[in-house]
């Protein structure tokens, strides 16, 4: 098993030979930096020292030709063929409470939330807690590569992690799940990962801000702050953007908690209703992040935010907090792609 040292920390680690140099030192308690664990956001870069690597995913999109020349390689891609030194600064911040593990899950039931959104429900056979708002990879059967996906539910015996996914059109992984995917069947998943998870600490009301999928995260640090008693008295505000009035959900979810109506505030929205011509739509119209803007304005800076969604919708909400000049610590989000 390749020994990787990592300098300028000076800390070593083993990295099996079917793990990646990144996945290995979260695994051993080590802040190695990342974001998408796909290799497309480019985070978990490193420059290798000595020794040899191959990347798992080949030609990856945030493996530039510059990054070649210097010798750097993908943390989240990169599989040790032999002793390894690494140059990457770590960080605390990376540490997970629940360092990620490999294990098999097991489908044990499913509900539609939308025509294009459904809940599947895993049991874990090495269970392992995560924190709200993280995400796990899954591997699905004649599926190539691993697939990011956040959890819904709040666990503490970590037997049972659910993710709420948006099926996507001619997808490989959501085909998979959606399509051939039955009640006992079993694949393989990694984790827990992510570090916008709910600070318990933070002294701010929260705001979640969810578009499609982004929705399971965000139900989940809802649900674990609405029984948090360090978040006790805190109001938790909830945005959640569709095209049209046949993609918005999460409603019935949060009114099964407790203060629905009194500390939980739901605002829906939709930006294209005439997509949906047999539903009339009373509410909020707008992108998310103009209606977020519309609603809590110069009180952003008031709160600690989450939010996840399409890669659009992330970039708009980010520019909108930063002309708002919300601190950068007050905000939470994982960057898929």
């Amino acid at each position: 098993m390749p020994e990787i040292v990592v300098a300028p920390a000076d800390a070593a680690y083993f990295c099996p030979d079917d793990d990646t140099i990144m996945r290995a030192a979260l695994r051993a308690g080590l802040g190695f930096p990342y974001e998408c664990n796909v290799g497309s956001c480019g985070t978990c870069r490193f420059e290798l020292l000595s020794g040899e690597v191959v990347h798992k995913r080949e030609a990856p999109p945030a493996w530039s030709d510059r990054d070649q020349k210097r010798n750097r390689f993908l943390g989240c891609q990169a599989r040790a063929l032999s002793d390894c030194r690494i140059r990457v600064s770590l960080f605390d911040n990376y540490r997970s409470k629940y360092p990620p593990r490999r294990t098999s899950a097991r489908l044990v039931a499913t509900e539609d939330v939308t025509h294009d959104i459904r809940e599947f429900r895993f049991e874990l056979a090495d269970p392992n807690p995560f924190l709200p708002g993280q995400y796990a990879l899954l591997y699905l059967p004649g599926v190539t590569g691993a697939r990011a996906y956040s959890m819904c539910n709040v666990t503490t015996d970590g037997v049972r992690w659910d993710f709420q996914i948006k099926r996507v059109p001619h997808g490989a992984g959501t085909t998979q799940l959606f399509n051939a995917t039955s009640i006992g069947d079993s694949l393989g998943l990694d984790g827990p990962y992510g570090s916008a998870y709910l600070r318990e600490d933070a002294p701010r009301d929260i705001l979640c801000i969810a578009g499609g999928s982004g929705l399971s995260p965000m139900i989940s640090i809802a649900r674990a702050a609405a029984h948090s008693e360090r978040l006790a008295g805190r109001s938790v505000n909830f945005v959640y953007g569709g095209r049209g009035a046949r993609d918005i959900c999460g409603e019935p979810m949060l009114r099964e908690l407790p203060g629905f109506g009194s500390r939980i505030h739901y605002y829906p929205c939709v930006s294209m209703p005439e997509r949906d011509p047999e539903h009339v739509w009373k509410g909020e119209f707008g992108l998310v992040h103009d209606v977020t803007l519309r609603l809590f304005g110069d009180r952003l800076a008031e709160f600690e935010i989450y939010f996840a969604g399409p890669a659009a919708m992330a970039k708009a909400i980010q520019q909108m907090l930063y002309e708002k000049r919300v601190p950068p610590e007050q905000v939470h989000f994982d960057e898929f792609f």
